[in-house]
């Protein structure tokens, strides 16, 4: 979605404090939820209902922060493994380290590879659904979205109304 710079910020409306958001950088967090707010509002501003149910579908398919750490420790533990093989086992060590990251990210909600996956933008399953239900709101789905006050009041109401 495009971002646009001329409008002013909104209102705080992210609330959440799941461990990968507190674990996160603040400019980390503050990017996720720039996006977010650029995609609402161009929702609120510029999109019809079809558009909203598109970029609906495009969110379901998007993948979250717990299914990217463990295809990419499923990845490191299998390369592990092929390699250590090839060289007597050293490689194999790799493999150990992708458990231990995957149980600590069970564990805790973040590991080791949370931090570069976040910073690449991959969002939380609550971070997503956060803009689903502020898109659906947009496009009618429930009653709590007042239709005055233009797209930004819309938009802000949304997201406050996807948060609670």
């Amino acid at each position: 979605m495009p971002r646009e710079r001329e409008s002013p910020a909104m209102e705080t409306w992210n609330q959440s404090s799941d461990s990968a958001r507190s674990h996160t950088p603040v400019m980390v967090n503050r990017r996720i939820d720039q996006h977010v707010e650029a995609c609402v509002r161009h929702m609120a501003t510029r999109a019809d209902r079809p558009e909203m149910s598109r970029y609906l579908q495009r969110l379901e398919r998007e993948w979250d922060l717990n299914r990217a750490v463990m295809v990419a420790t499923a990845a490191l533990g299998a390369l592990g493994l092929l390699l250590g093989k090839k060289d007597g086992g050293r490689w194999r060590v790799l493999s150990g380290l992708a458990a231990a990251a995957l149980f600590q990210h069970g564990m805790v909600g973040f590991g080791p590879l949370s931090g570069p996956l976040r910073a690449l933008g991959i969002r939380t399953r609550r971070e997503i659904d956060l803009e689903k239900f502020a898109i659906k709101a947009l496009r009618g789905d429930f009653e709590r979205i007042p239709n005055d006050g233009g797209p930004m009041a819309r938009a802000n109401a949304a997201l406050v109304a996807a948060q609670s």
